[in-house]
């Protein structure tokens, strides 16, 4: 697997006009909406199970949302921000290619898979992926700071400089995924190595 080349970094949304601020949503509210929604901000609604296949959202940003278990096939993620939101069960595998750009901060990712997806230098803060699932997926300087990753499968994933310094937990095979440049700290060691029969003493 080769490395491919630098992806530019995304500017994660911040600026929203007051009229795209919606606040305690659910599904109802955003089928009567236009399929593509641009530099909106949605906070604290519950879209847990909902239907968003198809739609299109560009410098989004979902705060204190709901998501679990959401459907997403075909939906368009473009530089979308999710903070403090439960995403777990979400098959992000199943989005648009097309220009996929995604934060997450302090979310919960539990069985969520981005397995197939390009997203370099994504960045994954205070998360926790447990049971999630990278497989295939481009991670080139991705960063996972301070990640639980608890039975996250990383299978021929590109991880060529992916900063993990910070993260807890995960196992990764150095013999099935691309690991050049990528960073661990001394006491992630164990999950590089668990698999070759290898123990770390202190």
């Amino acid at each position: 697997m080769k490395a491919r080349r630098s992806a530019p970094v995304l500017r994660k949304p911040s600026v929203f006009p007051v009229e795209n601020v919606f606040e305690r949503w659910d599904a109802a509210h955003l089928a009567a909406y236009p399929h593509e929604l641009e530099q909106c901000r949605f906070v604290s609604c519950d879209f847990s199970g909902a239907n968003l296949n198809n739609l299109l959202f560009i410098d989004c940003l979902f705060e204190r949302c709901n998501l679990a278990s959401a459907s997403l096939a075909n939906t368009g993620l473009q530089n979308v921000a999710f903070s403090e939101c439960k995403l777990s069960g979400v098959q992000f595998a199943v989005c648009r290619e097309m220009l996929f750009g995604v934060h997450f901060e302090r979310c919960q990712l539990h069985y969520a898979s981005f397995a197939g997806k390009r997203m370099p230098r994504t960045r994954f803060e205070h998360c926790t992926l447990h049971d999630a699932d990278f497989t295939n997926t481009d991670l080139t300087e991705a960063v996972f700071q301070e990640c639980s990753l608890a039975g996250t499968v990383f299978e021929h994933t590109q991880l060529a400089g992916a900063d993990f310094t910070t993260a807890a937990n995960f196992i990764i095979d150095p013999t099935l995924n691309y690991l050049r440049k990528a960073r661990f700290s001394t006491a992630g060691l164990p999950g590089l190595v668990s698999q070759l029969g290898i123990v770390i003493e202190d």
